[in-house]
C-alpha cells in the first residue's frame, strides 16, 4: 500500500542508531532495526524499529494447520455453499479467528475461509501471502507487531505477508469473518492509482478510507509462542516458534508497508445509464484473482433498462459471491440468503434466476451487500465448503429446485 505512514519514534534518518527510552527503567537503549518488505528489496516497505532481537527464537516445532484439502469441482456445477451452518452456537465460546477457519474453496492463488469466534486467537503470522479478512459481523480489536486496529461489520481487514498479529473478539455478538488468503499480495487496482501510487479522483475509495494503527503497542514476555502459516514443497504446512521476548516490542515505525481497515460502507458505487459490468464494483486485486464490493446504490436509468444482470460466461473465471447483507434481487427464489455463497465456474454461463430479469425492470435502487472473488484459475471445494452444500441450487434456473 504505497501511502506513506509514520507512529511511534523513528529516527530523523533510515539506518542509524536509534537510542530511545522506551523500556520501563529509565535507561536510553539502542533498538534494533527491521526492514519488513515485499518482493525483495523493490517493492513497498517498513522499517521497524524493536526493544530487542526480532530474529531470536528459542524453539520450533510442528504446527498442525486446520485442513487445506480440497476437491476438484467435478462434474461441473454451479454451487450453493449456506456458511451459517458450518459453527453451531456451542461452538464459537471455543473457536477463534486463525485456527478456527474452515477452507470453503481454493486454489493455487487464493484460498477462502469462514470462522464464527468469540475467542481470543493465538500470535499469528501468515508467511504465505497477505490476508483480507471481511467482518460480516461482530466487532473484534486486532493486535499487530504495528499496532492495533479496530474492526466492525462491513470492514475489511488487510493484513500484509508475515505480519505477527492476534484476533481479540469483543462486544456481546461472536465475530463472523470471512477471510481471503492470497498466495502472494494485494493492493487496490492498478487503474485507481496514479503512477507514483496515489488514488485518482475517479476511484471509489481513497486514502482517507483507510484506516492503519494510530501508535505502538507494547507488551512484556518471554518465551512466547507464535503460529506460522508457511510452505513446503508439500504444500502449506505450519509451525510453532517461540521467541525470546515478546514480538510486540516495536516502539515506532514508517513505511507504507502495514495493516489497514476499510469499510465497504465508504466504497462509492459507480453507476451508468445501462448495467455496469462488475470490474466498476472492484476494490482489490492479487495474483490470479480480483476482490469487489456490491453495495447499495441507485440503479440503471435508461428508459428501457433491465437493471439485473445480464446472463454472462465468465470464460476465464469463477466467480464467487459471498451474500452478507440486504435483498440479493437477482438471487429471489434460489434459496440464496445471508451468508450464502454461490459458486458459478467458467464453463457454464449464469445470471439471475427466473423471474428476477423481468421484476427488475422500474427498479431504481438496489438494497444488497455482497463480496465477490473471481478468480483465473479453478477453484477447488474445501471440506468446509462440502459440508454446507445445499445441492439443489444448480437446478434452479430450469425450475427443478
Amino acid at each position: 500500500m504505497a501511502h506513506y505512514r509514520r507512529v511511534g519514534h523513528v529516527p530523523p534518518k533510515r539506518h542509524t542508531q536509534h537510542r530511545h527510552i522506551g523500556h520501563g527503567d529509565g535507561e536510553e537503549r539502542l533498538h534494533f532495526e527491521e526492514l519488513m518488505g515485499e518482493e525483495g528489496f523493490s517493492s513497498d516497505s517498513s522499517l521497524l524499529y524493536h526493544r530487542e532481537i526480532p530474529s531470536a527464537i528459542v524453539d520450533s516445532r510442528v504446527w498442525d494447520v486446520p485442513d487445506q484439502g480440497t476437491t476438484p469441482n467435478h462434474p461441473l456445477r454451479p454451487r450453493h455453499l449456506k456458511l451459517h451452518e458450518l459453527f453451531p452456537k456451542e461452538t464459537w465460546s471455543e473457536t477463534d479467528v486463525v485456527t478456527g477457519r474452515r477452507v470453503v474453496l481454493g486454489n493455487a492463488d487464493v484460498r477462502l475461509s469462514y470462522v464464527v469466534s468469540a475467542a481470543d486467537s493465538p500470535l499469528y503470522r501468515n508467511a504465505t501471502g497477505d490476508e483480507i479478512v471481511y467482518i460480516e459481523s461482530g466487532t473484534a480489536t486486532v493486535e499487530t507487531i504495528f499496532g492495533t486496529v479496530e474492526a466492525k461489520q462491513g470492514d475489511y481487514v488487510v493484513i500484509p505477508t508475515s505480519t505477527t498479529h492476534r484476533w481479540l473478539p469483543t462486544g456481546d455478538q461472536p465475530l463472523r469473518a470471512y477471510a481471503i488468503e492470497a498466495t502472494g499480495h494485494v493492493a487496490p487496482p492498478k487503474r485507481y492509482l496514479s503512477r507514483y501510487g496515489q488514488f485518482l479522483e475517479n476511484a471509489p475509495y481513497c486514502e482517507r478510507d483507510l484506516h492503519g494503527p494510530g501508535e505502538p503497542l507494547l507488551a512484556d514476555g518471554t518465551d512466547v509462542e507464535v503460529l506460522v502459516k508457511h510452505r513446503t514443497s508439500r504444500g502449506i504446512t505450519g509451525t510453532r516458534l517461540t521467541y525470546a521476548r515478546h514480538p510486540f516490542d516495536v516502539v515506532g515505525w514508517d513505511g507504507c508497508l502495514y495493516p489497514f481497515t476499510f469499510s465497504v460502507h465508504d466504497f462509492e458505487p459507480i453507476t451508468g445509464r445501462v448495467h455496469q459490468p462488475p470490474p466498476v464494483h472492484q476494490v482489490f486485486e492479487g495474483h490470479n484473482f480480483v476482490v469487489c464490493n456490491f453495495v447499495p446504490r441507485k440503479v440503471d436509468y435508461h428508459p428501457l433498462s433491465i437493471p439485473v444482470p445480464y446472463y454472462h460466461s465468465n470464460v476465464d473465471s469463477d466467480e464467487i459471491m459471498f451474500y452478507c447483507g440486504g435483498d440479493y434481487e437477482a438471487r429471489k427464489g434460489s434459496g440464496i440468503g445471508q451468508g450464502s455463497v454461490s459458486v458459478h465456474p467458467g464453463g457454464l454461463a449464469h445470471g439471475p434466476q427466473p423471474g428476477a430479469y423481468e421484476r427488475s425492470i422500474g427498479v431504481e435502487f438496489f438494497d444488497e451487500l455482497a463480496v465477490m472473488v473471481d478468480t483465473f484459475r479453478p477453484l477447488e471445494l474445501g471440506e468446509g465448503g462440502l459440508a454446507c452444500e445445499d445441492e439443489a441450487y444448480a437446478w434452479t434456473w430450469a425450475g427443478r429446485r
